[in-house]
This record gives C-alpha cells, sequence and structure tokens, in this order.
C-alpha cells in the first residue's frame, strides 16, 4: 500500500481511482463498510483505491486545545486499512490555510486536479471545506462537471455497546474513557490498542516478582480509566497474555498516570526502548490500595490467573 503525505507526494502520473475521505479515527465497523465499499468498486472499476484523511485532526485547528483522544495513530489506521485491502493512503496535513478551501475548490485540489476521482464512496453526513459547508448533495452536483459519481454507503451500525447507540468514534472513546474496553471492542471489531516505547519506571513491579513494560503512550492517545486490565502485550511481532495496570500506583502514593503490562509468565523480557502494544480484552477491577504489599500480591496474582483465564478464552472462540 502507497503512503502519501500531502498532495505533492502523489505520482505525477497517477490516474483514475475510486476515492474515500475521512478521519476514520479508529476504522471500526462502520468505517470498515465504507472503506471496504471503496476498494470494493476500486476493483470492480479496475482502478485503485485512495483514503483520504487529515493531519492533525480537523479540530484542533478550527478550534485549538480541542483535539480528541485518538483510538488509532496515523501509522495504525494505515496498517487496518491496507489489511481492508486499501491501495494508497493519503494524509493531508490539515493547517489554518487549508481549512479556508471552499468546498468546491477542495473537490478541484484533491479529488480532481491529484486523485482524479472516477467515484467518491461516503456516508450520509460527510461535510467537507471551509466550515464543513459542502455536503454530498453537493459533492454530487459538481461530479456532474468534474466526471466522477458519488456513492453513499450508510454506515451506521448498532450493538450492545454503549446501549445501542449507533457505532462511532465518539462513542467508542467515551467507552474507552469509561474503561468499558468490552464495548470499545464490539464497536472496533477488535481490541482498543495503547502503544509507544517502553521506558524504565519505578520498577516496583519487578521488585515484586512481576516486571511490567511501562508503555508511554504518543499524544493524544485515548487511554482506558484507571483500573487493572486483561490484554495483550505485544513487542516485535509477538503477542503475549498479559495483566495490565492503568493510572498513578495509589499503593505507592505515585502521580504519574501509566500504562503498564505484565506478560504473564515471562519474567525474563528486557523491552526497554522498544516499541510495545497493549490490546485490551477486559476490564477486571478499579485501582485500590491494600493494607499491605501481601495483600496487594495476593490480589495481583488473582489479577493474573482472571487474565490468563480470559485470554485463553477469547483465543479459543476466536481460533
Amino acid at each position: 500500500m502507497q503512503r502519501w503525505r500531502g498532495l505533492e507526494d502523489i505520482p505525477q502520473d497517477w490516474g483514475r481511482s475510486v476515492v474515500t475521505i475521512g478521519s476514520y479515527d479508529g476504522v471500526h465497523r462502520g468505517h470498515q463498510l465504507i472503506i471496504g465499499r471503496t476498494v470494493e468498486r476500486a476493483r470492480e472499476l479496475g482502478v485503485p483505491s485512495v483514503v483520504v484523511t487529515f493531519d492533525p485532526h480537523p479540530s484542533e485547528v478550527v478550534r485549538p486545545g480541542s483535539h480528541p483522544p485518538l483510538l488509532a495513530p496515523h501509522h495504525r489506521r494505515a496498517e487496518l486499512m491496507a489489511e481492508l485491502g486499501v491501495d494508497a493512503v493519503l494524509i493531508l496535513p490539515f493547517t489554518a490555510e487549508f481549512s479556508k478551501l471552499s468546498p468546491a475548490d477542495f473537490v478541484v485540489k484533491v479529488l480532481v486536479d491529484k486523485l482524479h476521482a472516477k467515484l467518491v464512496v461516503e456516508g450520509p453526513n460527510f461535510r467537507f471545506g471551509h466550515r464543513a459547508a459542502g455536503t454530498v448533495d453537493f459533492l454530487t452536483e459538481l461530479g456532474a462537471t468534474y466526471d466522477y459519481e458519488v456513492e453513499v454507503i450508510d454506515l451506521f451500525v448498532s450493538g450492545e455497546a454503549g446501549g445501542g447507540q449507533p457505532f462511532s468514534s465518539t462513542l467508542t472513546r467515551r467507552l474507552v474513557a469509561e474503561g468499558d474496553v468490552a464495548g470499545a471492542m464490539e464497536i472496533l471489531g477488535r481490541p482498543h490498542r495503547v502503544e509507544g516505547v517502553v521506558v524504565r519506571g519505578a520498577q516496583r513491579g519487578r521488585e515484586l516478582g512481576y516486571p511490567t513494560a511501562n508503555v508511554e503512550t504518543l499524544p493524544h492517545t485515548a487511554i482506558p480509566a484507571d483500573g487493572v486490565y486483561a490484554g495483550w502485550l505485544t513487542v516485535g511481532g509477538e503477542s503475549m497474555p498479559a495483566a495490565i495496570s492503568v493510572g498513578t500506583n495509589v499503593q505507592f502514593d505515585a502521580t504519574e498516570r501509566t500504562v503498564e503490562a505484565y506478560a504473564i509468565d515471562r519474567t525474563d523480557l528486557d523491552l526497554y526502548g522498544l516499541h510495545a502494544a497493549v490490546d485490551f480484552l477486559a476490564y477486571l477491577r478499579g485501582m485500590e490500595k491494600f493494607e499491605s504489599i501481601e495483600a496487594l500480591l495476593l490480589c495481583m496474582a488473582g489479577d493474573v490467573k482472571r487474565a490468563r483465564d480470559l485470554v485463553a478464552a477469547h483465543e479459543k472462540t476466536a481460533a
């Protein structure tokens, strides 16, 4: 899959293509419908499929300080899109100047002049251009002038997550913030992931017999609510069942909020400086302060057992 950052990265000889545009944070099951249809139609028409997205999130430019927590960084979104069969991802730097492009100018500069769109696939509520003034109807009107068609796909999927609300990035962020990682997983179609570099912490876990990878998360990451979780720690392509702690270490009166993962039954790992991913399967309990280290260790042993069992059951079901 090709990855372009900015219009200037698009090959000069790029031909016609099928395009979809959006933030697509999380690439959740609703997004997957639109992206999947984009890939399907591109193959039918014998042209490449392209996803256009933005960095930073448009809200940060339009309303500074309002950047939402991210469900997936751009490299992760690109990986997920590649799995769906996308041929190219275009990340457009979203600047103050870019935000002032009229809907018509956006269509000409991006879809017509650079991507030579043959078909544009979008959801019914897609908005674009200055002050989000462009609508799907307007996009369709311009298609008659610039020789492209528009296909509208209903991206709304619902289930038990969020009490039956339509799946969305906003709902997923809320569930993650509440610690409902099982609900988030239903929307995403996979566990919510947090990633970053493993850094040195206080090493209290190692002293207690449960060495953890302290993951320094990327900016704006959507981090689950404080608590203990079951999931996986993935480093260098190896995915290991894990018990995960999120929050400040109240037992030792720490103040820094961290994401730490203990790879179950693995005390031989040296992960400092490596990139790691933490996937959240299930919430186990909230953070609490124990009367003694012995009581803490007893609870940690229970956490590890529950995490091991939950991961094993999930992997058996998924097999």
